[in-house]
């Protein structure tokens, strides 16, 4: 088993060869339905999809591994999701390399331990860092730009088996049930991988997806929608103060933004309220039920307020430029219950039914996003389409 696992441990350590110049990789058929790709594709750990599935995948011979060493480069805002992932025995011994707060985090499962290590640098400041990961003996080690942040002891009781089978490698998910890893934490990551080398394999991955989306050249922090997606929420998910009311903080360029950036949509009912960009008349419009309140974009900041008897917006905590907007009786006689049961979405406007959502996608950055005065993770959405959730390009 030591053998085996010394292969495992090494094989498991992806690198994905990528230039961020904003092209898409196109993937050649192999007949079955899927599409191949080589090991140097440029990659995006975000592109949609259920949401554990790992984004390419290839499986390899453990009598064709040659190499002890593997690295490639990672970047990323995000603090949190699945880098690579490997497995032998079809998934009964397994490794998982993902980052939880930033911090890079290694869980391993050998016959039926489960161990898991954290440690190291923060790896989420958008600069691209080199990971390497190799085994020495006992033991797998991550270095991090030269340096040893992570080193993981395993010793098997068992004697050595002789090196066969498959060896499965994925990135940017994982190919066993979630429940069995030891840490818990969210699956989708925000960052590019590239430059990568493992193994000296040359075999082809295998991506479902027609096409690999492109990663920015140069990114800054924020949420980007590309006019193409939105992320929705449950209401009841946040905190309430029913005296503090319901609040809503979003920064960014707003002079640069066109379509819906926030709708607010009570359950069996129309929907309550929206902010739309218009940037060819350099407006933003507010809407809440029927009544209208139209500001220029000029602002970078806006907060937005629902209490029990109005609505309030101030652009750049200008209290001489606030806006107020008065509740109806009936509206206030169903505060707590709307806020209790419904919809916000986050770049796009809310349809006739829940699961909906029309057209009016938003195109630009949204800098943060403030829900409750906590901060507001795209990734934790119960429904979404394309969009960067921490990355903006610059």
């Amino acid at each position: 088993m030591a053998v085996l696992w010394k292969a495992m441990a090494s094989g498991l350590l992806l690198g994905v060869s990528l230039t961020l110049l904003g092209w898409r990789v196109e993937g050649q058929g192999n007949g079955r339905g899927k599409k191949e790709v080589s090991g140097d594709s440029l990659v995006y750990l975000g592109q949609d999809r259920d949401l554990w599935r790992p984004l390419i995948y290839t499986t390899a011979n453990l009598t064709e591994i040659r190499s002890i060493k593997s690295s490639f480069q990672l970047r990323t805002f995000d603090p949190e999701g699945v880098i690579f992932y490997g497995d032998t025995k079809n998934g009964e011994d397994w490794f998982v390399l993902s980052l939880q707060d930033g911090i890079p985090l290694m869980q391993i499962s050998k016959e039926n331990a489960l161990v898991s290590v954290a440690g190291g640098p923060k790896l989420n400041d958008g600069k691209w860092h080199t990971l390497e990961v190799s085994n020495h003996g006992k033991f797998v080690t991550l270095d991090v730009d030269g340096s040893t942040g992570l080193v993981v002891g395993l010793q098997s009781t068992e004697a050595g088996e002789v090196l066969s089978g498959a060896l499965r490698l994925a990135l940017g998910g994982i190919l066993i049930n979630k429940e069995r890893m030891i840490v818990q934490f969210k699956p989708q990551m925000d960052g590019c991988v590239r430059e990568g080398s493992w193994l000296n394999l040359s075999i082809p991955w295998e991506a479902e997806a027609d096409e690999l989306w492109s990663c920015y050249q140069n990114i800054r922090p924020g949420s980007y929608f590309p006019g193409t997606g939105s992320a929705i929420f449950n209401t009841s998910v946040f905190p309430f103060d029913e005296e503090r009311g319901f609040r809503i903080e979003l920064w960014g360029d707003f002079s640069l933004m066109d379509g819906t950036i926030l709708s607010i949509k009570a359950s069996q009912e129309g929907l309550m309220f929206s902010a739309v960009a218009k940037n060819d008349t350099k407006e933003v419009i507010l809407t809440f039920r029927e009544e209208k309140i139209i500001i220029k974009n000029s602002f970078k900041k806006l907060l937005i307020t629902f209490l029990k008897d109005l609505l309030k917006v101030l652009p750049d905590e200008d209290e001489s430029n606030a806006t107020t907007l008065q509740a109806s009786p009936a509206s206030q006689t169903r505060y707590l219950t709307i806020w209790r049961d419904s919809r916000l979405a986050i770049g796009g406007l809310l349809g006739e039914d829940e699961d909906n959502i029309r057209s009016h996608f938003l195109t630009g950055c949204l800098e943060k996003i403030r829900v409750q005065e906590r901060d507001l993770d795209l990734d934790l959405a119960i429904k979404d389409t394309p969009v960067s959730s921490h990355s903006c390009p610059v």
